[in-house]
């Protein structure tokens, strides 16, 4: 069952990873500073771009490599809440015609949530890093 469960969260990280790695190279590539007036239009600091640019680009790298899963997920987690909030909350779960909907923002908050909190082992750069350390682990039983 462990076996099921690490390999799964492997597929989410990955694919999460890739993702998040896609969308920071894209706003370098688009011209970083085409997003940086897009956030000052919608009331945000320019310079932030520059940082979610890089949360993506170098997490989404670390996600697939597998290295500080949990701080990752927990920083991306951060940026998919200030995007539902800040900018698709407003047209709705499928958008307006114009603009995506936050469906797509919440799928990936859900999956960036559930590394935070389980974490990923498997094939993770991690687990040699820190192999000597001691593993919290935890025992679940059914009813």
């Amino acid at each position: 069952m462990l076996t099921k469960f690490e390999a799964s969260t492997l597929i989410i990280r990955v694919i999460l990873g890739i993702t998040f790695f896609v969308h920071g190279v894209v706003k370098f590539q688009g011209g970083i500073e085409n997003i940086v007036g897009w956030f000052e239009s919608i009331g945000l600091p320019g310079f932030l771009a520059y940082g979610v640019a890089t949360v993506e680009m170098i997490g989404g790298a670390a996600l697939v490599l597998g290295l500080g899963s949990r701080i990752i997920s927990g920083l991306l987690s951060l940026l998919m809440v200030g995007a539902i909030v800040k900018v698709k909350l407003a047209v709705g779960f499928l958008g307006n015609g114009q603009m995506a909907g936050y469906e797509l923002d919440l799928a990936l908050l859900a999956m960036t949530v559930f590394i935070a909190i389980n974490g990923s082992k498997m094939f993770a750069l991690d687990q040699l890093v820190f192999k000597g350390q001691k593993e919290e682990t935890t025992s679940f039983s059914r009813n």
